[in-house]
């Protein structure tokens, strides 16, 4: 009898951990895109995600994050499909996100389902000027704009070509930058494409025979660079230096497109190799090598960032009682904090006010950072091209 109720206790007792356990398994939904045109960044964004869920679930010492990741095939229509079928899954908010055509369908599937849906991938503005209740970025278009249109400015370049998709965000964007540089004296030339299009001879033919700038601003995503770049490397326009924004000086980008990639400027939070000097720097990058192997770089730390910040709004929410109350959002709307991209604070649309971002070049088998010069880890080479 002693025996039997010691065995019925000590299932009680297991049933109840096994309970507690389940209780505080905090889900959270992760929509990207791992195949399709924006796979290459959706894969490096989501290994961000994975580094701050394991660096969560080993600190943090009460909760636990579970994450269900689900693909969205770079299309928006199944970026929607993709936050509802997490809905199903009872996620508690969703991160991820890559492509503001995509994110848009996406955030609106999430607010209509009362999750929070917190992103680095989109920066058209429309993203946080649309009334969204439950949308929150880490980053937007007025911190890129500000590197590029700096970066310009500091090289004293007096003409541009603009190379840019006519998706949302690329050409808001675009028009940003055409609008500040014109202001500046800076002549400017203006080239959109069609996303769809993979032959870009006849606008780099252009910017060689009629525009003459000293420079090409490119406005797109990886598969947009890759066409621009190798077009330019069979015309070769006299230009002094080409540069885009996200995406592109990544030590990935390096490696796969070592011919196309040398001397040209790119956005980028950090160095490559990287170096951290903070324990939350230090603690990510050590996660990161352990998990895939080799180095971070800036989608990874935005992925981990934006997911990181959710994590705690989550674990937050969870301890005041409030996860079925919008308490999630609101704890968003709380953060303020000192991250891998600096100060993140949410205004009142979900936007982070504090964004910044810098430049970096490829030079050799580095990333080096070249503005701002407070923040610069060497000097550009220019003129510099990879042709």
């Amino acid at each position: 009898m002693n025996k039997a109720k010691t065995i019925a206790l000590a299932m009680a007792a297991l049933a109840a951990g096994m309970g507690m356990a389940h209780a505080d398994e905090l889900r959270v939904g992760v929509e990207v895109p791992l195949t399709g045109p924006l796979a290459r960044v959706g894969m490096g964004t989501e290994e961000g995600i994975r580094v701050a869920a394991e660096v969560f679930n080993k600190t943090n010492g009460k909760h636990t994050i579970k994450l269900i990741t689900v693909d969205d095939e770079s299309a928006p229509a199944k970026a929607v499909a993709a936050v509802e079928k997490l809905a199903n899954e009872k996620v508690l908010a969703v991160t991820g996100g890559y492509g503001s055509n995509n994110i848009s369908p996406a955030s609106d599937a999430a607010d209509k389902l009362g999750l929070v849906y917190v992103s680095s991938g989109g920066v058209d503005d429309s993203l946080v000027n649309s009334g969204r209740k439950n949308f929150f970025r880490i980053n937007n278009s007025a911190g890129y704009q500000k590197a590029l249109v700096g970066l310009i400015s500091d090289l004293n370049v007096k003409s541009v070509s603009i190379v840019y998709s006519t998706k949302e965000a690329t050409q808001s964007l675009a028009t940003g930058i055409e609008k500040t540089l014109a202001a500046k004296g800076v002549k400017v030339s203006m080239h959109a494409f069609d996303p769809a299009i993979t032959d870009f001879k006849p606008i780099i033919n252009k910017i060689k025979l009629q525009d003459r700038s000293e420079f090409i601003a490119m406005s797109g995503y990886e598969n947009d660079y890759v066409g621009i770049l190798r077009a330019a490397r069979v015309l070769k326009p006299n230009v002094k230096g080409i540069a885009g924004v996200w995406s592109l000086a990544t030590p990935k980008m390096a490696s796969d497109f070592p011919d196309l990639m040398q001397n040209v400027y790119g956005t980028a939070v950090l160095p490559y190799p990287v170096a951290f000097n903070t324990p939350d720097g230090k603690l990510f990058a050590d996660t990161y090598r352990k998990l895939f192997n080799k180095e971070p770089d800036y989608l990874g730390q935005f992925g981990y960032v934006q997911s990181m910040l959710l994590f705690e709004a989550i674990a937050r929410a969870a301890d005041k009682g409030t996860l079925q109350k919008n308490g999630v959002a609101e704890e968003m709307r709380k953060t303020d904090r000192q991250t891998l991209i600096g100060r993140v604070q949410f205004d009142a649309k979900g936007d982070n006010k504090n964004f910044t971002q810098r430049m970096g070049q490829h030079q050799g088998k580095q990333i080096v950072l070249v503005w701002p010069k407070d923040a610069a880890t060497g000097k550009p080479v220019y003129p510099g091209v990879p042709w």
